[in-house]
């Protein structure tokens, strides 16, 4: 298997793939017609370097990734808003175009800041309760993992628990498949997209995985005697630690190795988790998406 370097996530009814310069949005409306959005892709920084720096680019990669996100999933939310009475001036739908993008930036922020405490702050001070009953940095770095991958388990068994992320994981599951399809070398319809593997080792879960085993290593290695600058240290950390996984992701993406097969594992066991088995409509959004940046048809006879 090859990797086709399309890549995507589940929106709110709907699936946005990336391939590229350029990105598309299909939701199913209500209506049961897919709606569609193309878009030039552009980064967060507006030099193209940093982008292709092992170790760098995954970090800009990672905030891209964040922003991109949230802007489509604020596109595919539009679709089930409120209708409003009165429609919008110029300078009226310039103002609030403003205000959704300041509200996307801090929102982007904010998901940052939670996603450091919960996951890298929380877990160091949870771990530090047993440090009366060792004295090993050892044993105390892999408990603290160990509790960092515990709430990160917690946390997305709550969510799926969710009627709407029910439904987003099914679309999460149809991204995948779509994309299992195409670099299988099958042909890119309901049929075909239905009976391939609903688990990718490119998928963010797995790189949210390798995060945490990355940080312990690091986290082992590189310490204060300070309980303040380890909490720092950690959170410097955290964009080489983005950068390592990216790579190591980025590895396993385009790599049949047993080895690399075998450390991508718990990533696609968690998986299981993130993603669901789409019905046959979500399917439909999904090709949808695909065809509007991807031709499949000539990259299969190019590199299949």
């Amino acid at each position: 298997m090859k990797s086709s370097n399309i890549g995507g996530q589940a929106v709110l009814e709907g699936i946005m793939m990336r391939n590229g310069g350029k990105y598309s949005v299909a939701v199913r409306k209500t209506d049961g017609e897919i709606a569609v959005d193309v878009q030039e892709y552009h980064s967060v920084i507006p030099w193209k370097t940093p982008l292709k720096i092992p170790f760098v680019r995954g970090i800009f990669n990672f905030v891209d990734s964040l922003v991109l996100g949230m802007k489509t999933l604020m596109f595919s939310a539009s679709f089930f808003e409120d209708e409003e009475e009165e429609t919008l001036t110029g300078a009226e739908a310039e103002k609030q175009e403003k205000r959704e993008k300041l509200f996307m930036n801090l929102t982007v922020v904010l998901a940052i800041v939670i996603a450091v405490v919960l996951f890298m702050v929380l877990p160091y001070f949870l771990s530090s309760f047993v440090e009366k009953y060792t004295s090993s940095r050892a044993a105390m770095t892999i408990f603290e993992g160990v509790i960092r991958v515990a709430i990160f388990l917690l946390y997305v068994f709550l969510i799926s628990r969710t009627n709407d992320i029910k439904r987003t994981f099914m679309y999460h599951g149809a991204e995948h498949k779509c994309i299992n399809c195409i670099e299988h070398g099958l042909e890119l319809n309901v049929e075909n997209v239905r009976k391939s593997s609903k688990q990718h080792k490119r998928c963010g879960t797995s790189f949210l995985f390798f995060v945490m085993i990355v940080s312990i290593i690091f986290c082992f290695f590189i310490t204060a005697e300070s309980q303040v600058a380890r909490v720092l240290i950690r959170i410097a950390l955290l964009p080489v630690i983005a950068g390592v996984s990216y790579e190591i992701i980025r590895l396993a993406g385009n790599s049949d190795n047993v080895v690399i097969n075998a450390l991508s594992q718990p990533g696609m066991w968690v998986q299981n988790m993130t993603t669901k088995e789409p019905d046959d409509s979500m399917i439909e959004v999904g090709i949808r998406a695909v065809e509007e940046v991807f031709d499949w048809r000539t990259w299969q006879k190019e590199n299949l």
